[in-house]
Order: C-alpha cells, then sequence, then structure tokens
C-alpha cells in the first residue's frame, strides 16, 4: 500500500546467530579453539614423522589427543558458558568487547602455544613445560631464543597479532546476540550444555578424571607428547610449580658442597667408583654375581602391606605365603619406606630417589623424561622392561613416568581378556601375578626386569570368594585382603618355578607403604616398618638382614646381584657390601616432617619449625639431646632431591653402560 513502510529484513549474517543466541559465541569458541589444536597437532605430527612413525600405533595421537583438547576447551568454555547463559540481558549487551577479547585472547594463546611447540620440542623433546614457565621471565633465555630463532619469534608474534585482530572482530560477531534469547530459554540451554561440559573436562565417565598418563601408550617419549597439546602442558606445569614447595623452605639452606659432602659419607662401606661430571653421585658399581647372562629382575611392589600385617615381622599371621618364602631368601627385618603413599614407594624402588615434601617425582613435570630408573639403565644392558598392573597405569601418571623413564610397556586391566575377577582398583591380584608369569615366559632368552604393581590390598577390599580361609567373619577387610594378596604372592612363585626363567631369577617383595600412617609421635615410626625379601641369584636361604634399611637401598642392592658393571647415580647403599662398623640409616617422609633415622636415633625436620631428636625405643620417640653433626646429616638429606630434581642432575648419561 502507498506510503507503507517495507519490512527490513534481517542481514543474512545475523540470521543464524540470532537463532543461535549465546550458543553462537560458545560454539564458535569450542570449535575454533579444536580447530586450533587439532590443526597444530597433525602439523607437529607431520614435522616429526620419522621418529613418530616408529610407533606403529601413532594414529592414536589424534584421538587421544581429541580428549585431552576436549579438556581443554572445556576449562576456557567454563567461565564464558556460566555468564552468557546467566547474566541479565542488559549486562550481556554492556559486555560485548569483554566476550570478543576473551574469545581472541583464548584463541591467540592457543595459536602462540602451538606454533612455539615446534621449536621447543626440538629442543627439549617435550611440549612446553615448566621449563617455558621459567623461561618466561629470563632476559638472557629470551636474547638467546632472539638470536638463534629471530624469524621464528617474528611468525609467532605476527601470528599473535592476527589471531588478537581476527579473533577480537570474530568474537564480537559471535557475542553480538547472546542477549536475544529469553532467561528461561538460556536457563534451558544451561541446563542442556552444563552435563556435556562436565563431560569434557572429565574426559571419561571413569571415576578419575583425563590426565596426561590416560594418553601415554608409546615407548616413544615423543609420540606420547604429540597427544598432549601445549596449552594443556603449561598449565599443568603452572599448577605443579604453584603447589611445589622448596625442601630449603620448609627445613633450612646449606651450601650445595656440604649437602653432596655430607651425604657422600653415608655411602657404602667399600666405595664403588664416584665418576667425575655433573651428577654429583654417579659412580660405577660391580656385581658378586658372575655368569655369561645376567640375571632377570621383578620386583613385586606390594600395595600397603605393612610389617604390622606381616607373621615373619612379629605382626598378625596373615601371610603364610611369604612366611614360608623367606626360608627361601634374605629377608631385612627392618626395612623402612620412604613415604605414605604408592608413588613414594615407586620413586624409592625404582629409581632410588629420596622423597619431598612435595608431589613424587613419578608426578612432577622435571622428571618426565630423563630422569634414572632401573629400567633405564637395565634398558642400556639389553634387558626387556615391564610394568606389570591390574588396574589403571594412567593414576597417579605412572604410565607417562615409566614410559618416559626406561619402561618399554605398561600392562594394565585393559590387557586382561578374561580376569578371574575384577574389582575397583582392576583385576584381582591372582590375575595380576599370572599375567606377569605369562610375561616373564614370552621374554625366553633376553634377559628381562619387570615391576609388577599389586592392586587387591586397597579399600574397599574386594577380592574373589573361595581363595582363602577368611580371617575375619566380615569378608571385606583388611586383614582378610591381606591374606589374599599374600595368597596371590604364593601362586606367582609356585607357577614362576616350574618355568625355566625362574633360576636365572632376582626378585624382590616389598611392600609400598602401610596401610594408614598415624601415630601420636611426629613420625610414627612403626607405620614405616614394611617386609623386604630377596629371592634368587647369591641370596643365601633363609638368613636375615638385621640392620636399618630404607627402600633406597633396594635396587643397589639388587644390582650387586644381577652379574653386571653398572653406572648409576642412586645413593643407597648396596646392603650386602656394607661393612659392620656402618650403622643402619633410613630416611621417613611424613607429610611435611622429614625424618634420618639412625640406628636408634632420628633427627626430625618439621615443616617450618626447628629441628627435634628422638631415641626410637619400643618403636615410640623419647627426645634426647641435639647431635649437631647428626643434625646437619638429616638437614643434608632432606635437601638433596630438591637440589637434583631442580637442576636436573639425577639422570643417566647416555655414554654410561
Amino acid at each position: 500500500m502507498v506510503g507503507m513502510t517495507p519490512p527490513t529484513k534481517t542481514p543474512p549474517s545475523r540470521c543464524w546467530s540470532a537463532k543461535l543466541g549465546p550458543l553462537a559465541y560458545l560454539g564458535g569458541l569450542a570449535l575454533g579453539s579444536l580447530l586450533v589444536l587439532s590443526l597444530g597437532r597433525l602439523l607437529l605430527v607431520l614435522a616429526f614423522h620419522a621418529r613418530a612413525a616408529l610407533e606403529p600405533r601413532y594414529g592414536l595421537v589424534f584421538p587421544l589427543g581429541l580428549r585431552i583438547d576436549l579438556a581443554t576447551v572445556g576449562y576456557a568454555l567454563a567461565l564464558p558458558m556460566l555468564f552468557v547463559l546467566l547474566a541479565p540481558a542488559a549486562l550481556l549487551r554492556r559486555a560485548r568487547r569483554a566476550l570478543a577479547l576473551y574469545f581472541a585472547l583464548v584463541l591467540t594463546v592457543l595459536v602462540a602455544l602451538e606454533a612455539i611447540s615446534f621449536d621447543f620440542i626440538e629442543q627439549y623433546d617435550a611440549r612446553p613445560n615448566r621449563l617455558f614457565i621459567e623461561y618466561l621471565g629470563s632476559r638472557e633465555v629470551f636474547a638467546t631464543l632472539w638470536a638463534q630463532y629471530r624469524v621464528n619469534l617474528l611468525l609467532v608474534a605476527l601470528a599473535i597479532v592476527v589471531c588478537l585482530y581476527g579473533g577480537a572482530r570474530l568474537g564480537a560477531r559471535l557475542a553480538r546476540d547472546s542477549a536475544s534469547w529469553s532467561a528461561v530459554r538460556r536457563g534451558v540451554a544451561l541446563l542442556a550444555c552444563a552435563p556435556l561440559l562436565f563431560l569434557g573436562i572429565r574426559g571419561t565417565l571413569q571415576h578419575r578424571p583425563i590426565n596426561a598418563a590416560m594418553v601415554a601408550f608409546s615407548g616413544q617419549n615423543i609420540v606420547n607428547q604429540l597427544a598432549l597439546n601445549s596449552s594443556y602442558t603449561v598449565a599443568r606445569a603452572w599448577y605443579d610449580v604453584r603447589h611445589e614447595r622448596s625442601p630449603a623452605e620448609l627445613y633450612g639452606k646449606m651450601q650445595e658442597e656440604e649437602v653432596f659432602a655430607r651425604v657422600g659419607r653415608y655411602l657404602d662401606s667399600a666405595p664403588t667408583e664416584r665418576l667425575t661430571g655433573d651428577v654429583p653421585f654417579l659412580r660405577r658399581q660391580g656385581s658378586r654375581a658372575s655368569g655369561a647372562r645376567p640375571k632377570n629382575l621383578v620386583i613385586v611392589l606390594e600395595e600397603s602391606l605393612g610389617a604390622e600385617f606381616v607373621g615373619c615381622l612379629g605382626g598378625k599371621a596373615l601371610t603364610p605365603c611369604l612366611d614360608a618364602l623367606t626360608k627361601e631368601g634374605l629377608l631385612l627385618t627392618k626395612l623402612f619406606c620412604t613415604g605414605t603413599r604408592t608413588v613414594r614407594g615407586i620413586e624409592a624402588v625404582v629409581s632410588g630417589f629420596l622423597p619431598t615434601p612435595g608431589d613424587s617425582v613419578v608426578k612432577l613435570s622435571r622428571s618426565q623424561a630423563d630422569f634414572f630408573t632401573l629400567a633405564a639403565l637395565l634398558k642400556q644392558h639389553g634387558y626387556a622392561t615391564d610394568f606389570v598392573y591390574g588396574g589403571e597405569s594412567h593414576f597417579d601418571n605412572m604410565a607417562a613416568f615409566f614410559l618416559a623413564n626406561g619402561f618399554e610397556r605398561c600392562f594394565n586391566e585393559d590387557d586382561y581378556a578374561q580376569p578371574a575377577f575384577r574389582g575397583t582398583w582392576g583385576v584381582s591380584d591372582e590375575d595380576l601375578m599370572q599375567k606377569a608369569n605369562e610375561v616373564f615366559v614370552a621374554h625366553g632368552e633376553q634377559p628381562f626386569f619387570a615391576l609388577v604393581l599389586s592392586t587387591t590390598n586397597h579399600s574397599p577390599y574386594e577380592f574373589p570368594d573361595g581363595r582363602i580361609e577368611l580371617h575375619d567373619a566380615e569378608k571385606a577387610t583388611r586383614n582378610n585382603t591381606v591374606k589374599y594378596a599374600d595368597y596371590a604372592i604364593g601362586q606367582l612363585f609356585e607357577r614362576a618355578k616350574k618355568e625355566r626363567y625362574y633360576a636365572d631369577t632376582l626378585f624382590l617383595v616389598v611392600a609400598d607403604h602401610d596401610e594408614r600412617t598415624y601415630g601420636p609421635d611426629l613420625i610414627p615410626v612403626d607405620k614405616f616398618h614394611i617386609p623386604g625379601l630377596f629371592i634368587g641369584a647369591l641370596v643365601a636361604p633363609g638368613t636375615t638382614y638385621e640392620r636399618v634399611a630404607s627402600q633406597i637401598d633396594l635396587a643397589p642392592t639388587a644390582l650387586g646381584l644381577l652379574g653386571l658393571e653398572t653406572v648409576h647415580p642412586m645413593i643407597g647403599r648396596d646392603l650386602l657390601n656394607l661393612s659392620p662398623d656402618i650403622p643402619g640409616r633410613a630416611i621417613l617422609q611424613f607429610n611435611d616432617n622429614h625424618g634420618f633415622l639412625v640406628d636408634d636415633r632420628l633427627v626430625v625436620h618439621p615443616g617450618g619449625a626447628p629441628p627435634r631428636s628422638f631415641r626410637v625405643v619400643d618403636w615410640r620417640l623419647q627426645p634426647r639431646d641435639d647431635d649437631p653433626e647428626l643434625v646437619r646429616d638429616a638437614l643434608a638429606h632432606a635437601l638433596l632431591p630438591g637440589i637434583l630434581y631442580e637442576s636436573g642432575r639425577y639422570r643417566l648419561p647416555a655414554v654410561a653402560k
């Protein structure tokens, strides 16, 4: 009609975004981020294809990497999702610029970190990690990078500018219609999106969220690194840095030279050859064994098996199989664990590393490559190296740590086709021991090293029926589970004795820690008392070692029985090569309290408080006057692991054989 204004058409560019409302912004940010991370991974795989292709299954980096990417993007989406779906419409309209800037910053950070990953991996064989964080504020490092990678840095800078500009414009366009939906409609969207976001962040429907170890599937460290993304690794490293505590801040300071000198006094009485170099305690150790073929080494690390449950150590009569095996081997009657968690037992037994008040090196960023383990050492001598586990090997970052530091294979719950029993922590110990025997047999004539980690002896105390005579009337108890775990140990040795490898194998059965560590003392010493039993090469049957010993002494003692001349950086002592006049020594970490036990004398450095001295009488601590020298020795042992970890000087040089 004349005079009537024709209807205004909505521009096509706004039709679809208006229909999607706030989901346009969220979807654009999610898709853009995933595209950046996926493209970055693809380019890195192409750049390092010659090395990645050494792993036949390297294509798995893409589906596994997508899970890590979804978790990363989920964290980036969490705050804007809550804002655009909960904020009043008026506030949303005023926040368009802030939303656009956030959109640009997220994409820019993702692009920048993926871009620098090429040179960082080339230099450090890892995605950007803690080193990257430390180098951010270093003028010297930046000057070095500018001199060596000037063109690359300029290209990264250009990419940052382009991402900031393009991301801001795209973000503004997508945020434009975020307020077009009613509050009710946005509330319904929140109810629908929140579970999806939560699932993306967790990365799994299992009881533990995704982490780096969950995507570590290869013995090629570079492949496991490609399955991650650099935003994830930097964020993880930042978290680790924030939560790590320096032993010097808790216990006091000491010059590095004095630390090394005092710790060095506690090495073997018949010193092995100390080697020069930047690894402080690198030394050459001989062997008492001889023969054309070196001995295999099997370490059975038993979950939560404190001495209080072990009959041959004066505990409850719950371990008839282990007690019987003591007639065939060497029992350590005063062995002490270094800490209260499985990862502490792993770092002590497999790496010979001292405990710290922070996380175990199994979980820390700087030890995820080029960190000493028995597997790395024995692999140099032609050994096959396996981690045999019945649960999820990514738990506590174990698989990532192991595969990056000498272990060739990690067996976990998925590798058991038809287990006799499956519980909360994985398959039963009898399934674990059967699998271990199969793995050992399959090696044939090749020498092998294996770490077998049990799981059954852990709450909620699940195990199959009909295997043992119950100690308690109620089945699901600690006592019954200990008895079942002991039954499984017996099963392993019953099978092993029928195989050819048995005669050429040194076994070590040892606990990781006690069930619970508690008591009235600063350090409940009795709760650190654990069993340790050597069976095999050159071990006199039915013998005992009566002096105080530590988990860190087990690896050097085992090496002395294998028939190899080895080079290693461990400060643990070969107990069978220790002069009778040398006192026993153990290190105990209980939360922030660091204990240094020499025979019955204990020095405790409580975190942030002066050291205290005690004498251990009937497993209780009685105060005594300080011995200044012993207090300084204790402080040296408390500070050493931090020094070695921070400086990267606990490793095995590639030439050491």
